[in-house]
C-alpha cells in the first residue's frame, strides 16, 4: 500500500510508504489524493498528519512520468493533489525528515505546520532538469516570501532545516528520531478543541487568500502543460536526467 491511513482521537494520519525515497508516482498520488478526499468528510476529525516511512520523506515526483505523452495527465493529478492540501478544511501538520525535494516538497509547502527533523534538506531541483515546479510557483512565494522563493526556484539548490526554519517554511527543527512523536504532540493539543471551531477557523485562514490560490494554481498548471513541455529543453532536461548525462539545452 503506497499511502497508509489511519484515525484516532480526532487525528487522522497519512503514511507516504514507497521508502526510501518515497517516489510520487501517478499511483501513489492518486491514492493521496483519494484519501484527502474521503478524509475531508470525517466529521470528528480535527487534524491531519502527514508524514513518510523511511529515511526520506519524499525526493519527488516519478520523472519518467513527467515526458510525453504522460505529463499532462501527471501535472493535473499532482497540482490536484498539492491543492486539496492546500484547502483541506482541518489543519495539516507535515512531519518531515531527510531529502524532502521536488513535488514531496511541494506537499509540504501545503501544510499548514511543518517539523522537520535535523537530517532535513528541502529544494526545488526541477530547473536543473529544464522544467518548474508549478505548484510551489503557486504557493512558496505566500510561505516564505518572493526573493527566497525566487531563490529555490531559479537555483535548484537545496537548504537545511535551519536554514527552512528561519525562512518560516518550518516551524519547528528536533532530532529526527522526534519528528512523528512532536508532530503528533501538536496535534493532541489542536484535537482537544471543537471539531466545528477547528474547521472554521481553518476556513477563515484560507478564506484569507483562496481566490489568489485558485487562480495561481491554475494558471501555474496551464503554463506548465500548455507552454513548457512544448519546449525543447523541458523534455531534453527530463530525458537527460533519466539517461544519467548532461542535458543539451537549446541556446536560441
Amino acid at each position: 500500500m503506497s499511502v497508509s491511513r489511519s484515525i484516532e482521537n480526532g487525528v487522522g494520519r497519512l503514511v507516504l510508504n514507497r521508502p526510501p525515497l518515497n517516489i510520487l508516482t501517478s499511483e501513489m498520488l492518486c491514492r493521496l489524493h483519494g484519501e484527502l478526499e474521503s478524509l475531508r468528510s470525517v466529521q470528528d476529525l480535527r487534524v491531519l498528519v502527514l508524514s513518510a516511512e523511511g529515511k526520506h520523506f519524499s525526493a519527488g515526483a516519478d520523472v519518467g512520468e513527467h515526458l510525453p505523452p504522460h505529463y499532462a495527465e501527471m501535472i493535473r493529478q499532482f497540482m490536484e493533489t498539492v491543492r486539496a492540501i492546500d484547502a483541506f478544511p482541518v489543519p495539516v501538520i507535515a512531519a518531515v525528515r531527510g531529502r524532502c525535494l521536488g513535488g514531496g516538497f511541494e506537499l509540504v509547502q501545503a501544510a499548514d505546520i511543518v517539523v522537520a527533523g535535523e537530517s532535513a534538506m528541502f529544494g526545488q531541483p526541477e530547473i536543473m532538469l529544464g522544467v518548474f515546479p508549478p505548484a510551489a510557483c503557486a504557493v512558496l512565494p505566500r510561505v516564505c516570501g518572493r526573493a527566497m522563493a525566487a531563490e529555490l526556484i531559479l537555483t535548484g539548490e537545496s537548504i537545511g532545516a535551519d536554514e527552512a526554519r528561519d525562512a518560516g517554511l518550518v516551524r519547528y527543527v528536533v532530532a529526527d528520531d522526534q519528528v512523528e512523536s512532536r508532530a503528533l504532540a501538536i496535534a493532541g493539543k489542536i484535537a482537544r478543541h471543537s471539531a466545528a471551531t477547528v474547521r472554521f477557523a481553518v476556513s477563515a485562514m484560507n478564506d484569507s487568500d483562496l481566490a489568489d490560490s485558485e487562480t495561481s494554481f491554475r494558471r501555474a498548471s496551464k503554463l506548465y502543460t500548455d507552454d513548457l513541455m512544448q519546449t525543447h529543453d523541458a523534455v531534453e532536461g527530463l530525458e537527460a536526467f533519466l539517461a544519467k548525462r548532461q542535458p543539451s539545452w537549446n541556446h536560441e
